[in-house]
């Protein structure tokens, strides 16, 4: 029987003027894995605290299990900034004992790439004091996760993380033995490690059974059936629970609730997105040219991050862009928008090679990972009116500034607060708002996602679904990139772009090849050649490992070719749309289109399929 390592029983907590929690009660068990959800400023910080006895309630009582091992990682770590990497970590063990610990080296290879920490100046022996947030952050955690704990409770733990980290993270907590609380707005990182949820809301803490997925249906059902929340909000949730059951499959294995309840819930819910009324739309907005790059090459300072890259991005593309750190995402990005910034004239000081072509009715909103600086003294509503009084969506349809504001989590109270006053995530709320009203028909959003709570997400992605332009997202928020773009495109770090099939799955496969290959022992292959007779020495066999390596580079550079082929075969195909499009009403012509489109997509889908036999047999 399951024995709870911690009890609230009837916790209050007050900031301010503030209700966090009021009358909250709840346990945790020794196999649960809780998921934590909410808006910014509703309480989840404070909850895990009060649970974790860093805070003490105002009213209430919190119990822990008799001799309880708790670790805890807070948004704020706790490292001696004089002490060394090694030092944090593995304390005093000698290097054979902790690298002979599979524990140790899996924490260690799975958070900083291997043993030797490569993203670290000096490796374990690398002083804490100068490291950034996020390497610091790092550190914390590989700290927590290689003691013995009986319940964990991790605040944020996937910020500063990449997509790789990530998914080793969820597969790591997956497997352990310990009880699990950990507050998060990855939705993808919910769905694979929460077994329970709870949602912190106005005071109240509401469970569910299941990950994130069961959580949207079973939030929409009882909301449905309660009918206390607002047809907007209504309709946000039901439609990204349709999302959910389009999407990958396997989101879920717990069917906990009724399919004919489901059903009725997103019967007659639309796709999130008309793509091929978007992209006539983006036609329409953007004309044929968006970016064409042609043998470019970027270069931020001695250090090539792509080399000859020719490339499209056309009206109405929706990419997203993955890759290990450092392999050159937003500075593509910078390039292309420094590029942009002159009409095309001059190209970014970031190319050192090559061309990029812009359109002449690109109109581009970059949004960067740093938050831009306004006038504290701003009110909300005022930074915003700055830009635009009233926005449109397309389709008819048309907001006001406050609207809009209301719609990104500024109530009518919240517009009047000074820009100062603002937390970082509302301030990051503030900006993609802004950049919205400017009506761009071309958006870069690097790293959207930081500092924005699940609600305000579903919001955006709501707003991007009718929004026709052209859309780069740089995100390590699995779930962000998959629910808002159509393609992914990867840099591996060999100075090249890839078209990834199957997307970011398709990515950590790759990696985890990649990653393997460099884990092999280096002298493994020279100790077994050392150890044969000299007699084998002038045998055929002792040169048959070079075939595989000829083999490798002829495959190797017939997928370039294939994606060549698929990138143009993709430009065909929305050139076919948009040519239908302007000769709607001639329907000999629309057939003949037709036709040709047909064509196209058989000729793509022989190029994918040998794509994909030849990713198999090369194992790369």
């Amino acid at each position: 029987m399951a024995v709870n390592l911690v009890n609230l029983e009837a916790v209050d907590k007050v900031h301010g003027t503030r209700t966090l929690l009021d009358a909250v009660s709840l346990g945790v068990n020794e196999s649960d894995k809780i998921g934590v959800v909410g808006r910014n400023g509703d309480g989840k910080t404070t909850l895990v605290k009060v649970l974790a006895r860093q805070e003490e309630p105002d009213a209430g009582r919190v119990t822990h299990a008799g001799g309880l091992r708790l670790g805890v990682l807070t948004q704020h770590d706790s490292l001696d900034p004089a002490a060394t990497v090694r030092h944090e970590v593995v304390g005093d063990m000698a290097d054979h004992e902790w690298a002979g610990d599979a524990k140790i080296r899996d924490v260690l290879t799975g958070l900083f790439g291997g043993l030797d920490l490569p993203g670290f100046p000096q490796g374990l022996d690398t002083v804490i004091g100068p490291l950034s947030g996020g390497e610091r952050r790092r550190i914390a955690l590989a700290k927590l996760l290689i003691a013995e704990q009986d319940l964990i409770v991790l605040d944020e733990p996937t910020n500063h993380l990449d997509v790789e980290g990530i998914s080793w993270l969820a597969g790591h907590l997956r497997a352990r033995r310990s009880a699990l609380v950990c507050v998060t707005h990855d939705r993808w990182f919910l769905d694979q490690v929460a077994t329970r949820m709870w949602d912190v809301q106005r005071g109240a803490v509401h469970e569910y059974e299941g990950g994130y997925s069961d959580y949207v249906f079973a939030r929409a059902e009882r909301e449905r059936i309660a009918q206390q929340e607002e047809a907007k909000r209504q309709n946000l949730v039901r439609k990204e629970l349709a999302w959910l059951r389009r999407g990958a499959p396997a989101r879920t294995s717990k069917p906990r609730f009724r399919i004919e309840a489901a059903n009725a819930l997103i019967e007659g819910e639309p796709p999130p997105r008309d793509s091929q009324e978007l992209m006539r739309f983006a036609n329409s907005r953007l004309g044929k040219t968006v970016f064409d790059l042609e043998d470019v090459t970027v270069q931020a300072g001695p250090k090539v991050l792509l080399k000859h890259l020719t490339w499209q991005l056309g009206p109405g593309d929706r990419i997203g862009l993955v890759g290990v750190n450092g392999a050159g995402k937003t500075s593509l990005l910078r390039a292309l928008a420094e590029t942009a910034a002159t009409g095309g004239e001059r190209q970014s000081p970031l190319v050192t090679g090559g061309r990029i072509k812009v359109g002449k009715t690109v109109k581009l909103a970059y949004l960067s990972q740093e938050v831009a600086e306004l006038d504290p003294a701003l009110r909300v509503l005022e930074a915003v009116e700055a830009v635009r009084s009233r926005v449109d969506l397309g389709k008819g349809r048309e907001m006001t500034a406050s609207q809009l504001c209301e719609r990104f989590g500024f109530a009518k109270e919240k517009q009047w607060t000074p820009v100062g006053d603002l937390s970082g995530g509302e301030r990051r709320r503030l900006q993609i708002l802004r950049l919205l009203m400017d009506e761009p028909n071309v958006l870069f959003l690097d790293e959207p996602t930081n500092d924005l709570d699940i609600e305000t997400l579903t919001q955006l992605e709501d707003l991007l679904d009718s929004w026709p332009g052209s859309l780069v997202v740089i995100s390590h928020d699995r779930y962000f990139v998959e629910r808002t773009t159509d393609r992914v495109l990867a840099l591996l770090g060999d100075a090249t772009l890839r078209m990834l099939p199957r997307g970011i799955d398709e990515y950590l496969e790759r990696r985890a090849r990649v990653q393997a290959r460099a884990a092999a022992p280096a002298g493994a292959a020279a100790e077994r050649t050392a150890g044969r007779p000299a007699a084998t020495a002038g045998r055929p066999e002792a040169k048959a490992p070079a075939k595989p390596a000829a083999l490798s580079r002829a495959a190797q550079k017939e997928m370039q070719r294939i994606e060549r082929q698929l990138e143009k075969a993709e430009q065909e195909e929305a050139a076919l749309h948009a040519e239908m499009a302007e000769h709607a009403t001639d329907f000999e012509r629309v057939a003949g289109l037709d036709a040709q489109l047909r064509q196209v997509r058989e000729k793509r889908d022989e190029l994918e399929m040998r794509w994909l036999e030849l990713a198999e047999s090369e194992g790369a």
